[in-house]
């Protein structure tokens, strides 16, 4: 499967490929920027009216955070590396470090996330790979409720 065994590489994401309908390609090639814009899109309308993310972003911040969001997705997984050139290494956990994530934020995360990629339309290897990708990150990321 695509992206299992994703390492950075100093200036960009390594991934495998996924085979879809006898197609080889990485996540990037199957559904091109327009599928991370529609996910991301999804996913940042969901976000505003939540009563547990929508605190986090800064009033008026969700399209700067959605581009930010689609940047790094489309580097992950196999496009160009737009985010790591504008910012730098990803170092997702410091990122996130001032934002209260604990297990309720983490699973409101992945749930509207789910339902974006959903509405997004993606192949299911396509939806299952990057469900596994957002499953670990988001587990990852949380830095509050821990013993």
């Amino acid at each position: 499967m695509a992206c299992e065994s994703a390492v950075y590489a100093g200036k960009g994401w390594l991934c495998d490929a996924l085979r879809i309908g006898g197609v080889d390609g990485s996540v990037f090639e199957i559904v091109g920027e327009a599928g991370f814009d529609r996910l991301t899109k999804a996913f940042y309308d969901r976000v505003p009216a939540d009563e547990i993310l929508g605190p986090m972003y800064p009033e008026g911040r969700y399209e700067q955070a959605r581009v930010r969001l689609r940047d790094f997705l489309v580097g992950r997984f196999g496009g160009p590396q737009r985010y790591v050139e504008q910012r730098g290494h990803p170092r997702l956990r410091m990122r996130h470090m001032p934002f209260p994530i604990d297990e309720r934020a983490r699973n409101r995360w992945m749930e509207l996330m789910t339902q974006a990629i959903q509405e997004a339309e993606f192949p299911p290897a396509v939806a299952d790979e990057m469900l596994r990708y957002f499953a670990d990150s988001a587990t990852f990321m949380i830095n509050r409720g821990r013993p």
